[in-house]
């Protein structure tokens, strides 16, 4: 049976429910640029001074890279109760765990003050924020798919996505106004606490915003069915993740290999660009972090753009004109940077950022409307998650290899081409969704069911 309808959100509470998940994966992004950034920064000679310099940066980053780690774990747990318990409960938990692990790396005490202690509780807290974060994505952007208007979801849920250039923005900004007013002695000492601190806020605005908007109508129509299921037939509902297992796998590699070309590309033109523009192009870091900079305001700008496109035309082929783009753009990008020159480096960073927008923007509906709604938490945020740590996750160590071994950026832009083809492949298998009721799909596989049933019962009549 469909879910029944539910009257749309008004303009006010709509614009509130976006502004509840915008708000956590800003958080989100960043936590992560500003721990990347005091990994390089600080944290070698406050947490691990005994090592060698390049020894205590690679140890940083080890502590940093756990945090994709346990985003899996998080996808799983979050992805589970939230689908039995609702999006609005997990999404408030999710943003405590998150900011407040982030806002105790502010207070922790370094190696100087409890010995090895302090690199243990700094991999225990990295732990925490990776575990919460895991399941931040897939609530932030299913309580907006599902509070919105089918006509007009790609649009809306396009917004938790600009989270990403917004944490980037905000961190960067932080950090170079620390910078600027403090003293080495002083960031050193003091000052790279208060960017972990500042969370705090952030972490109570979110809570005001999460606390005053309402569960998923959808989802609240779907717990009603199942529990009035469960009353007629006294049959327990299955795990969300077996559901899923069991009938949307084909979902949840398509969301896997989706994720391939946007996660892959997005490191290597926001983070190896800085290694690659500093060593072979012999930038400054500070040229190459305003180009970033300047090509993430654009991004911001143009992600709603492709989601409100991806409305008009479909989610596939806005994601594989920013899937193709991408890869079409992987040789000029190189090229560009090559010639030293800040305006070429600004285009390359700004067009690839556009290219990937195109990927970004659709990927909260079009993940969305893949999945059922009493399993849609968690296969969302395991297509989501589990593919970040295979993609994401190494993709500068990849590409910083590839520079290593070839001394070329041939085989870094056959690197990101590869992760097109499988975008490619895996978009085009899937299904166009955008037409998709997302409290009807489990209707729609009912009655998919029924037919099949008369179809069989009529050839054997016959």
């Amino acid at each position: 049976m469909a879910a029944p309808a539910t009257a749309p959100p008004t303009p006010s509470s709509l614009k509130r429910i976006v502004a509840a998940s915008l708000i956590g994966t800003t958080i989100e992004w960043y936590d992560f640029f500003l721990y990347g950034s005091a990994a390089a920064l600080v944290f070698n000679k406050l947490f691990f001074p005994g090592s060698d310099p390049l020894v205590g940066t690679l140890l940083a980053f080890l502590t940093y890279a756990v945090g994709f780690a346990a985003r899996p774990l998080g996808a799983l747990v979050f992805g589970h109760y939230g689908d039995r318990l609702g999006r609005k409960k997990l999404l408030v938990l999710s943003l405590l765990l998150m900011g407040g692990a982030t806002f105790a790396i502010g207070l922790l005490p370094t190696h100087a003050a409890i010995g090895s202690a302090a690199p243990v509780l700094l991999t225990v807290l990295r732990l925490v924020q990776g575990f919460a974060l895991g399941g931040e994505w897939g609530g932030a952007v299913l309580l907006v798919s599902e509070h919105g208007d089918a006509g007009r979801r790609g649009f809306w849920a396009s917004w938790p996505q600009t989270g990403a250039p917004a944490g980037q923005l905000l961190a960067t900004g932080v950090l170079s106004a620390l910078t600027a007013l403090l003293s080495d002695s002083a960031f050193l000492a003091w000052g790279w606490r208060i960017p972990f601190l500042l969370s705090g806020v952030l972490v109570i605005v979110g809570l005001w915003i999460r606390l005053s908007v309402d569960e998923s109508p959808v989802f609240k129509a779907a717990l009603a069915q199942a529990e009035a299921r469960k009353s007629a037939s006294a049959v327990t509902e299955r795990m969300p993740l077996v559901a899923v297992l069991r009938h949307h796998w084909r979902d949840v590699l398509v969301a896997m290999g989706a994720r391939m070309a946007e996660n892959i590309s997005y490191y290597v033109i926001t983070a190896f660009i800085l290694v690659y523009a500093t060593t072979e192009a012999q930038l400054s870091k500070q040229t190459a972090l305003n180009a970033v900079l300047i090509a993430s305001a654009v991004h911001f700008a143009v992600i709603p753009a492709w989601g409100a496109l991806s409305d008009r035309v479909g989610r596939r082929p806005v994601y594989l004109v920013g899937a193709v783009g991408v890869g079409l753009w992987m040789f000029p990008f190189f090229m560009l940077i090559d010639t030293r020159s800040f305006g070429n480096l600004l285009l390359a960073v700004t067009v690839g950022l556009v290219f990937h927008g195109a990927m970004y923007a659709p990927q909260a509906a079009f993940f969305s409307e893949m999945f059922a709604t009493r399993m849609r938490y968690s296969g969302a945020s395991i297509g989501a998650q589990f593919s970040s740590v295979a993609a994401g996750a190494p993709a500068p160590l990849i590409a910083t290899a590839l520079l290593v071994d070839y001394d070329s950026s041939t085989p870094i832009a056959l690197y990101v081409i590869a992760a097109v083809l499988i975008t490619v492949v895996a978009v085009g298998c899937a299904k166009e969704t955008r037409h998709r009721d997302l409290g009807d799909i489990e209707g729609r596989r009912d009655a998919e069911k029924d037919a099949v049933v008369r179809a069989g019962e009529g050839a054997r009549a016959v």
